[in-house]
């Protein structure tokens, strides 16, 4: 199936488009010129990514794409900004990318997030669970494969590298975010609730990633399980 890009830039970008670009790279291109016409758009239709070209448009793009995340989760989603403006990784984007730069860094960014050759796919099956590592999917009681955001793919990752043990939020933060910075975990938290929504048949009582209550979360699963 073609792949389907969904590109948030103003009417007038000065000759800065990624559209032509994108479309010349064999995706399909749908582009909105407002934040209110891509959330109409994705009412509608679920393209394979977004990108939010803050760079080109009167908004910083912050709000657009906390908007896009709060209804499609797991949706990848690139922000891109001008060199000039602070980044605000409050955007929950996957990915940040300052101006100038090439559109094949755009194009090198979007292979990145999107899912490869299913007969090249590694499977890693823990209990109800089937993990697709490098299309950053899961598959869940057989119910059909959702999409990881890239950070929430990385923490399944550890969990399934470490079943029934606790991983201290610490750890979590180190490995998923590469940071040492531990004063405030709430993007954690927001990610796990995240998980466990795809992932669990009742999040409210999860039965595979559990809270070890000031400490972390252990990944459940029976031990006579492969």
């Amino acid at each position: 199936m073609p792949t389907t890009i969904l590109l948030v830039e103003s009417k007038n970008t000065g000759g800065k488009s990624l559209e032509p670009a994108l479309s010349k790279s064999d995706l399909i291109v749908i582009v909105a010129d407002t934040g209110s016409k891509a959330h109409e758009i994705l009412s509608s239709n679920r393209p394979d990514l977004v990108i939010v070209d803050a760079s080109v448009m009167r908004s910083n793009g912050v709000r657009i794409c906390r908007r896009i995340r709060s209804v499609l989760a797991t949706l990848p989603i690139i922000h891109c900004r001008d060199i000039d403006d602070v980044l605000d990784t409050s955007a929950n984007a996957d990915v940040y990318l300052a101006r100038p730069f090439t559109a094949r860094k755009v194009l090198n960014r979007i292979r990145v997030l999107l899912p490869v050759d299913d007969l090249k796919e590694e499977i890693v099956k823990a209990g109800r669970i089937t993990f697709y590592p490098s299309k950053r999917s899961v598959d869940v009681d057989g119910r059909g494969e959702r999409r990881l955001t890239p950070k929430l793919a990385d923490m399944l990752d550890e969990f399934l590298r470490h079943p029934n043990e606790v991983l201290e939020r610490d750890y979590l933060m180190v490995r998923v975010w590469k940071t040492n910075y531990f004063g405030d975990t709430r993007t954690l938290d927001v990610h796990m609730r995240w998980l466990r929504e795809i992932i669990e048949r009742n999040p409210a009582k999860p039965e595979i990633v559990k809270t070890v209550r000031s400490v972390g979360y252990i990944f459940a699963i029976p031990p006579d399980t492969d």
